[in-house]
């Protein structure tokens, strides 16, 4: 009898596995729309493959993975293809590496079938929305055969698609947050006059003193430990400009014209940009060649002077764990589920999220003949968000975890190792400053051009 009920209730799972995201709720998930759903599967989706991509890249995986065929040296070998690799260097890159090339496979496939679609009318629509048993047999068999793609010029190649989709994510992420301030701001200061609580406002100003303090300490910490009295210049540049250029935005938010244009524009704001800004110096400075400029972590732990430590000394040695990655994946996972269930009242945040306003609130859920409960299509007069553009930025997302988990190592197969390089530092520094520069245009475009509608 046990059996038989294990039975039908695999079959219901099964049949909204092939069915539409309205199906998932299926009496465990909370009353929500069809689009919010729909928007988590596909996260989930990210989250296994990053999940995967860190067990295969922890250490003593390495003997697991060459009984993979023709996988790396010393492991079972197909006919025709010989690695030549450090096997014990660089065999959990070359996996997350080609886990990450399968999920941005993926989600690109996804992108470029999701254009102009205008509604759940859309016979596309229902591929979005459902099949999801099918969607994850395809991510699986991309996956595998990802593995299967041989050496030679592959890594080096996919380095640098790297190095751009993880640019651009940058700045996907940092316009998470400036949203995510943005409606934190508005709301608390709502409560606070509507409810003639003064609290909100003390809440409101604890945490921007928060997190200018961190970054504070962050900048002294920066100079301390990531310079030198007679090196490290572009760390000096780095620290200094980021610190003015976060003292800019900071003075400007406040100004009463920009007060005027945008009432809901504060400190807040920008306390957290400046605060994330610290962060991919932070991250910068961690991939400089250089290790009397980039002291690993353990190294400032241990106490141990930067100058016993030469230049070549550590070209192939790999640091598994990062702190900058872990804070990376911390901010990678935050931003996903924000960008699943946000719903922004921002204007200009819509715009180049192609989200619209109050997209992502959930709906009251319906109850179906069967008596399960469904989510709400919300979609059926026009979409809610571009099925294209959340795709494509969760192939970029793909992109980035790849060169997060890699602490943004370039694989070198002539010297068999893995090493640091100059070219991720100034994709981070370029992103910082390219997404403070957005910011600041956010501020003040409003103001230069007060006939546009901004709000």
């Amino acid at each position: 009898m046990g059996a038989c009920l294990a039975l039908c209730s695999l079959a219901s799972c099964a049949s909204c596995l092939c069915g539409s995201a309205p199906c998932l709720l299926c009496g465990c998930c909370p009353s929500s729309n069809n689009s919010t759903i729909t928007r988590l599967v596909f996260s989930f989706f990210l989250l296994l493959g990053t999940m995967v991509s860190v067990i295969m890249i922890l250490p003593g995986m390495e003997t697991q993975l060459r009984k993979i065929p023709g996988f790396c040296q010393g492991g079972t070998s197909i006919p025709g293809i010989e690695n030549q690799v450090n096997c014990d260097v660089i065999v959990g890159y070359k996996s997350v590496f080609r886990m990450c090339f399968a999920m941005t496979c993926f989600f690109f496939l996804f992108s470029a079938i999701m254009i102009r679609v205008h509604s759940s009318k859309d016979p596309r629509a229902a591929i979005q929305n459902g099949f999801w048993f099918f969607k994850f047999l395809i991510l699986i068999g991309i996956t595998v055969g990802a593995f299967f793609i041989p050496d030679g010029a592959f890594d080096s190649v996919w380095f640098y698609f790297g190095l751009v989709g993880s640019f651009i994510f940058i700045l996907i992420q940092l316009i998470l947050l400036i949203d995510f301030a943005h409606s934190w701001n508005k709301a608390w200061v709502e409560n606070a006059e509507n409810r003639d609580n003064k609290c909100w406002f003390a809440g409101l100003l604890s945490f921007t003193a928060l997190h200018y303090a961190l970054a504070i300490t962050a900048v002294v910490l920066f100079y301390v430990y990531y310079t030198q009295p007679d090196d490290c210049t572009e760390h000096k540049v780095f620290i200094s400009l980021n610190l003015i250029f976060c003292v800019i935005i900071s003075i400007v938010s406040i100004l009463p014209k920009i007060q005027e244009a945008q009432p809901h524009s504060g400190l807040l704001q920008a306390s957290i940009i400046s605060l994330y800004t610290m962060y991919v110096t932070w991250s910068a400075m961690t991939n400089n060649p250089n290790r009397k400029c980039n002291p690993s972590l353990l190294t400032l732990v241990s106490n141990v002077s930067t100058s016993e430590l030469s230049g070549d000394s550590n070209a192939g040695q790999v640091q598994w764990w990062d702190a900058q990655g872990v804070v990376g994946l911390v901010i990678f996972l935050f931003c996903t589920l924000y960008a699943s269930i946000r719903s922004s009242s921002n204007a200009q945040v819509n715009r180049l999220m192609q989200t619209e306003e109050g997209g992502g609130s959930g709906g009251e859920g319906t109850v179906g003949e069967d008596g399960k409960r469904r989510a709400v299509d919300n979609e059926e007069e026009g979409v809610t968000y571009s099925y294209s553009f959340f795709h494509f930025h969760l192939c970029l997302a793909s992109l980035y975890i790849m060169m997060t988990l890699t602490n943004w190592y370039q694989p070198d197969t002539n010297t068999q190792a893995m090493r640091s390089t100059m070219p991720a530092v100034w994709v981070k520094m370029s992103s910082s400053w390219l997404g403070l520069g957005l910011y600041l245009w956010t501020l003040v475009a409003p103001f230069m051009f007060p006939d546009r509608d901004f709000n």
